[in-house]
């Protein structure tokens, strides 16, 4: 117990210290200072704290962040405010681009006002995923996946070759995972396609295999601690040691990883998803020139991108961001070949009949 208790308070800590070193403020003094405020959906720790007050100090612009954990809660809030929103930027995952698009609560993202577009990665900024209909969306800036992490002080690495391991008796009530992410995870497992683009012209098989997910969801219930919303609420859980393993995104388990948590995550045999995190820009914004303003900031240079990654855990999309992160750093944000050849990337052709199945079937889940 005193372990545990010294392990928490070291987490707790170290955690609060993270993103404290950034580039000289020289790239924010190009920008005129211009005042007002900038507002700001995103994630935990995509805002680094220190370039954060730098921003504001240097422009004058009070940066308001709202911390959000789920995109689906982010779209019904931006779909309520609509077409008046009280937000400038939101942080959007690529494969749900369509979503927002399609109920036009996104602007088209005019990359000539952001002079440090070219510091992205062009695997990122220019990949198919990236424009629809003929226009760039967001700005790239970290990138993810859906993982298995467990505590290597109470699993091996020999348990959790599958995601099986997650609905196994050995671990009953020692595990924790989102339900909506599992939902496209268990279609893969099962051998379908998790992002559904396969059954496009075919809406009863896919109402089929999504109902199979939901019930096998449903029949391993009673072996699951706990569903949860956020990384954070899993790091606290690890932390805790509620749970020895479980679902994540590699962000939250890298940051575990990075101080000192006995944690190691991989890409089960099955496969995984992966996913990019972009700043995205409301229609109808009211303070649009300063979330320009913002986005250009924070692409200004790879020592930002690093503090991102050092900070969420997430890779960077930054070119030469990793020439700014640690061996341990790097290690944590990096996987075998053998493992990475099961990643895919969540794909959005068939967001609109996916979600419109996977939604209730979540609440479903809950509900049984």
């Amino acid at each position: 117990m005193t372990k545990l208790i010294y392990d928490r308070r070291r987490f707790l800590g170290t955690a609060a210290m993270t993103g404290v070193a950034l580039a000289s403020p020289a790239y924010l003094r190009r920008a005129s200072a211009s005042g007002g405020e900038v507002n700001i959906w995103t994630y935990n720790d995509f805002v680094p704290a220190a370039f954060k007050d730098q921003f504001e100090a240097e422009t004058g612009i009070k940066v308001n962040v709202r911390l959000v954990d789920d995109q689906g809660k982010q779209f019904n809030l931006l779909a309520a405010e609509a077409p008046n929103p009280t937000v400038d930027i939101m942080t959007v995952a690529g494969h749900r681009f369509l979503q927002f698009i399609d109920s036009e609560l996104l602007a088209p993202l005019d990359t000539d006002r952001l002079a440090n577009w070219d510091n992205i990665n062009p695997t990122f900024s220019e990949s198919d995923w990236a424009t629809i209909n003929g226009n760039k969306w967001g700005a790239p800036i970290l990138s993810g996946m859906e993982v298995l992490s467990y505590n290597t002080d109470l699993v091996s690495a020999d348990e959790v070759k599958s995601w099986n391991a997650l609905f196994s008796e050995k671990f009953k009530g020692q595990t924790a995972y989102i339900i909506q992410d599992m939902m496209s995870i268990i279609m893969l497992k099962m051998g379908y396609d998790g992002n559904m683009v396969a059954y496009m012209d075919d809406p009863e098989k896919a109402a089929a295999i999504v109902e199979e997910a939901k019930q096998f969801l449903i029949e391993h219930k009673p072996l699951v601690r706990k569903y949860y919303d956020s990384g954070a609420e899993i790091q606290q859980m690890f932390v805790n040691q509620d749970i020895a393993l479980g679902h994540s995104w590699n962000g939250p388990a890298a940051a575990l990883i990075n101080d000192g948590f006995p944690l190691a995550m991989t890409i089960p045999e099955e496969g995984s998803y992966g996913f990019v995190y972009t700043y995205n820009i409301a229609n109808n914004a009211p303070n649009v020139d300063n979330a320009y303003t913002f986005i250009n900031a924070i692409l200004a240079s790879p020592e930002i991108g690093a503090a991102m990654t050092k900070a969420s855990g997430f890779i960077s999309t930054y070119k030469d961001a990793s020439n700014h992160l640690t061996d341990l750093e790097k290690k944590s944000t990096a996987f075998p070949d053998e493992e990475l050849a099961r990643l895919q990337f969540f794909r959005a052709e068939a967001n609109k009949m996916k979600y419109e199945l996977v939604d209730p079937a979540v609440e479903a889940v809950k509900a049984a």
